[in-house]
């Protein structure tokens, strides 16, 4: 079964058995938009069962690593098919829930200084980047690093 499981293991392994809770979403939906075989029934099994699992958990009195407590936070977001007006009626939630949490943690949650900070680093990058001589390169030792590899690997590639 777990060749059809897209899924990284040891995420799985953190949200049911973690030091701390991570609350999570399962997203599913009844009607597949790319039908094959029986893989959407599995795919959902799967939504089903972890959500059970990190809702309830096992006790193995013979294997204590196979123990997991449950009462772990999660959400199971079912829907009919997946459409354009639920993708966008899922981003609002979420956007809405980012808000929600900005608001009792006192913070801007769409405050995009850190992206705008990006943006202005990235113009000073840029020419360092296309030129065509080695550029004296006065950044971080990482950054100056990352830029001499791509330049090295980009002209390698051309």
């Amino acid at each position: 079964m777990d060749n059809w499981l897209c899924g990284q293991h040891s995420f799985y392994q953190l949200l049911h058995q973690g030091t701390k809770h991570v609350p999570c979403d399962f997203s599913g939906f009844c009607q597949s938009l790319n039908p094959l075989g029986d893989r959407h029934n599995l795919l959902m099994a799967n939504v089903f069962a972890q959500s059970k699992a990190l809702a309830f958990g096992a006790e193995s009195p013979d294997n204590p690593h196979r123990e997991f407590d449950g009462n772990r936070p999660s959400n199971t977001i079912l829907a009919r098919k997946l459409t354009p007006e639920i993708l966008g009626s899922l981003v609002a939630l979420y956007e809405h829930s980012v808000f929600t949490q900005g608001v009792i943690w006192h913070i801007d949650s769409f405050d995009q200084w850190g992206v705008e900070l990006g943006k202005q680093l990235a113009q000073r990058i840029i020419p360092e980047l296309e030129s065509a001589a080695e550029p004296p390169l006065r950044h971080d030792s990482s950054t100056n690093a990352l830029i001499r590899r791509h330049r090295r690997r980009h002209t390698e590639a051309s």
